[in-house]
């Protein structure tokens, strides 16, 4: 049985896209937006480019660097501290996340281009930011 579709939240670009002084306090910035990611587990809003099959339960996996790697999961969000770089984080999850057999569908949330192009290549769908962390 393939496991549910998983969603990834590039939480640095995520967080940045939103100027409301997060650079004073990372790690609160991403514990603000993993708890806003919670409710999303049993489906992204519709619109905004969200795949069809992201509208209903989904895994959420939010990556986190730097500052943040301290930021605990909680239920419903798992947190990955990127030991380096996150961008290179979230391309080897979701390279490691499609080459299982039957791989469930998997969707990047960033606004990064190089990392857009990078999970593209790699099968991946990608949204922004706003879809998930509207502020």
């Amino acid at each position: 049985m393939t496991e549910s579709p998983l969603v990834v939240v590039d939480a640095a670009n995520v967080v940045g896209s939103v100027p409301d002084g997060w650079w004073r306090d990372r790690a609160g910035a991403a514990t603000r937006l993993r708890d806003a990611l919670v409710p999303l587990v049993d489906g992204l809003p519709p619109g905004g480019g969200t795949p069809d099959w992201a509208t209903g339960p989904v895994r959420i996996v939010l990556v986190v660097e730097g500052a943040a790697r301290g930021v605990p999961g909680v239920e419903g969000v798992t947190v990955l501290a990127a030991p380096r770089s996150g961008d290179d984080a979230i391309v080897d999850l979701v390279a490691d996340e499609l080459s299982a057999m039957p791989s469930p569908p998997c969707l990047v949330v960033t606004a990064d281009r190089e990392l857009r192009d990078r999970v593209r290549r790699l099968g991946a769908d990608v949204i922004g930011p706003r879809t998930v962390y509207p502020r």
